[in-house]
């Protein structure tokens, strides 16, 4: 399916979708936490430690007087240099964002954005990576794309089977502790594919820059279902 149609089909069903927190981030303020190299404030070891990086996305939030904090869509970071699953040796860097982050806390629940049956989960537990995942398959106007919910808990891969029908706006995950998420502070991180290219159970989430354009294509922005900006 061309993302064209996708975002044509997204646009049109604007306001039809559930929130996928238990509150509304429609009605809730917002801030944006910036993690391109363009932040000289968030050092590498800040990065390292999800205490202090936990700390600093709380700073923003309080200093903002937000109630959520947003990670931009399209968004060019260097925080991915922390881990070798992005940074592998001899090759290009990954370090364009394809979903948008919403920060929140630990055990947070997760509410499917329409209906849906699962696709596919796994636990992707590279230093770094996405941890526990589940992606949802959705049918809308006739078309297929699908969601991928990262940084999980572990329990959510529990009582969980491919095929599973899961309803619009029911819960069916969890956000995890750094200790099973990847090693982040507790956030999800939210992106739309139009096509899975034969993967299942994970979707790369940043791309290399040099193939950023053919992955935004295929990943358009979460906030056609969010109902946010997202960059």
């Amino acid at each position: 399916m061309k993302t064209t149609n996708l975002k044509q089909i997204l646009q049109k069903h604007t306001g039809g979708f559930s929130p996928v927190t238990p509150f509304d981030i429609r009605e809730k303020k917002l801030c944006y936490i910036d993690l391109s190299d363009k932040n000289t404030d968030l050092t590498p070891e800040d990065i390292e430690d999800n205490e202090v990086f936990g700390q600093y996305i709380q700073k923003i939030i309080e200093s903002n007087n937000a109630d959520l904090a947003i990670g931009k869509y399209n968004e060019n970071r260097t925080i991915y240099r922390k881990s070798e699953h992005f940074t592998p040796k001899g090759e290009e860097p990954r370090s364009i964002h394809l979903g948008t982050d919403l920060w929140l806390q630990t055990g947070t629940a997760i509410h499917a954005p329409l209906s849906a049956k699962v696709h596919s989960f796994q636990n992707n537990d590279n230093y770094g990576d996405y941890g526990p995942t589940i992606i949802l398959e959705h049918h809308l106007d006739g078309q297929t794309f699908f969601t991928l919910y990262g940084h999980l808990n572990l329990n959510s891969l529990k009582n969980i089977h491919q095929g599973q029908y899961i309803e619009q706006g029911k819960t069916f995950c969890n956000l995890g502790n750094p200790n099973e998420n990847g090693q982040w502070p507790a956030h999800l991180h939210f992106q739309i594919i139009s096509n899975m290219m034969n993967k299942k159970g994970d979707f790369p989430g940043v791309a290399k820059p040099s193939e950023k354009q053919e992955f935004l294509e295929i990943c358009p922005d979460p906030g056609l279902i969010l109902g946010i900006k997202t960059h």
